[in-house]
């Protein structure tokens, strides 16, 4: 990496850090999470994202080549291969499902029966091996095929090439860009982890009335295993925030009452235990989560970046979350989408000058840059952001790099599908060093068991 490289990606990052950090900027920074108008505005269709993993870094320079104002990059993709591997039958995606040019969908759907509530608390390990994956995987309809066994050893090898894709577009955006990532990691929390994978809508409706206990004892047994999975893809270097999207959490889908005792709970939970193992978290409040809110102050201040959504009132979230966790949002679809660069440029305009007076605060869309923003419109955020967003000279931060866990630091103990003990009794008597066949037994053990929970995801 060049000196000047080096540079600026120090100062971006900084930036970005040092606003969720609620410390001082030399200006707001352009930062926002999911960019899906960076992938469109490159020219290539939803299809070409999905499957070529190449078209990432051409997209990727072009957006920063013509935006080079921003801050950080998005991070977070869906791959359609892995997905036709195992017959993952969750999402529609783009050129097989769908016209090329539409986003991915979620297909709504039941993929845990309410008696099986028990199975998951008890041992989540089993319920995922033995009831969840074979309704989610097409490839396991037939365990015994040939075929199955196939699939899972041509998705381990498939997960490893995404893995290298991924490192690549890291290092590029870092070495030959100067850019940081928005994100590194994705975890949810336990109530969508079983409203969004698991029980569908209609069944996490029906059980927050019918066996809201059930709710709180498989949340609290999801915790572990969530934190246990992410910790797995997040940045080992501690630079960037875990994303974290936030379906099921706004009003009016669960009220104030039903939110305290069933959602946060076990979500503060997870976020508290990666905050305690050195990070921060980029959460995305989808929906409208004004009354709820406030309990991100309960949380360490300066550890989260909580995303408002376009139903959610910004400057109501600056009144009650400023000073606790910084903020980000402001601009409507409708801004980015249909509006005309003046009024884009009145808006940023307001929000420098009201959310943004005092700092911690990022402007951008409701969770997300619209992938039909108008790039006219994009432009005239970034200015307006240029010339109304600025605080002072520099910023007067130390870039956050930390390759170890804070000292004591311990993950949660989770769930593995076959524990050290019962392979030891296999093997029998050992001859040599335990600790060495242990070691490495455990290693991949939990990360094979973390690939297949993440699909829940």
């Amino acid at each position: 990496m060049s000196d000047s490289v080096k540079a600026l990606y120090e100062e971006r990052l900084k930036r970005y850090q040092a606003a969720i950090a609620l410390a001082p900027t030399d200006r707001i920074p352009i930062a926002p999470g999911s960019n899906y108008f960076a992938e469109v505005y490159s020219g290539f269709n939803h299809q070409e994202y999905m499957y070529d993993a190449s078209k990432w870094i051409e997209a990727d320079r072009k957006f920063i080549e013509d935006f080079p104002e921003t801050d950080v990059l998005r991070t977070t993709r869906v791959w359609g291969p892995i997905q036709d591997i195992l017959g993952f039958n969750t999402y529609k995606l783009p050129g097989r499902d769908l016209p090329p040019n539409v986003q991915f969908q979620f297909i709504e759907g039941e993929r845990m029966k309410p008696e099986e509530y028990d199975i998951l608390i008890r041992n989540p390990a089993e319920f995922i091996f033995e009831y969840y994956l074979p309704r989610v995987f097409d490839v396991l309809k037939d365990r015994t095929s040939a075929r199955s066994y196939v699939a899972f050893l041509k998705a381990g090898m498939a997960q490893m090439y995404w893995n290298n894709m991924l490192k690549a577009r890291g290092q590029f955006l870092q070495i030959e860009m100067g850019m940081p990532m928005a994100t590194m990691g994705l975890v949810l929390s336990p109530f969508d982890a079983l409203a969004d994978g698991l029980r569908g809508l209609r069944g996490i409706m029906l059980d927050v009335h019918r066996r809201p206990e059930k709710i709180q004892e498989a949340c609290e047994a999801l915790v572990p295993e969530l934190v246990n999975s992410v910790l797995g893809s997040a940045d080992p270097l501690r630079r960037y925030p875990i994303f974290m999207p936030l379906h099921r959490g706004c009003y009016p889908f669960l009220s104030p009452k039903q939110f305290e005792e069933l959602y946060w709970p076990s979500l503060k939970k997870v976020v508290q235990l990666l905050i305690d193992a050195g990070y921060t978290v980029r959460a995305y409040l989808e929906g409208n989560w004004g009354p709820n809110w406030h309990h991100w102050r309960e949380l360490p201040k300066g550890k989260v970046l909580l995303d408002i959504d376009g139903p959610g009132d910004i400057v109501k979230a600056k009144e009650d979350l400023g000073g606790y966790q910084c903020i980000a949002g402001g601009l409507a679809d409708s801004d980015l989408t249909v509006g005309t660069p003046e009024h884009v440029r009145e808006k940023v305009k307001f929000l420098c000058e009201t959310v943004g007076k005092d700092g911690g605060y990022i402007i951008s869309g409701g969770c997300n840059i619209p992938y039909d923003t108008k790039p006219e419109n994009y432009r005239a955020m970034i200015d307006a952001i240029m010339e109304y967003g600025r605080y002072r000279d520099k910023t007067e931060f130390e870039v956050q790099i930390n390759p170890n866990p804070p000292e004591g630091w311990e993950p949660p103990k989770g769930h593995v599908l076959t524990p050290w003990e019962v392979k030891k009794e296999e093997i029998g008597e050992i001859m040599g060093d335990e600790e060495l066949i242990k070691a490495a037994w455990e290693m991949f053990e939990r990360m094979a068991f973390n690939w297949t929970f993440g699909w829940i995801l």
